[in-house]
C-alpha cells in the first residue's frame, strides 16, 4: 500500500487555499479543516486526499446554497 501523499503549507496555495497558518489552526481546532500531520519539528503537512475532500465539500456547500436561494 502506498503512503498517502502529503501537501505542505506552501502546497495548499496551489490548491486555492490561501489562509494564514493561524487561520488554518483555528479552523482545525473547530473541526472545520483537516488536521495537520507533524512531519518534523516545526514542520506540518496535510493529507492530500483530505484536502481534496475539504475542497469538494466547499463546492457542494456553495452549490446547495445556490439551489436554496
Amino acid at each position: 500500500m502506498a503512503a498517502p501523499k502529503l501537501v505542505s503549507y506552501e502546497g495548499l496555495k496551489t490548491k486555492g487555499i490561501n489562509l494564514s497558518k493561524v487561520q488554518l489552526w483555528k479552523l482545525e481546532k473547530r473541526a472545520k479543516f483537516p488536521k495537520r500531520v507533524r512531519t518534523s519539528p516545526g514542520r506540518y503537512c496535510w493529507v492530500e486526499t483530505e484536502i481534496d475532500e475539504y475542497i469538494t465539500a466547499k463546492i457542494a456547500e456553495r452549490d446547495a446554497a445556490m439551489v436554496a436561494a
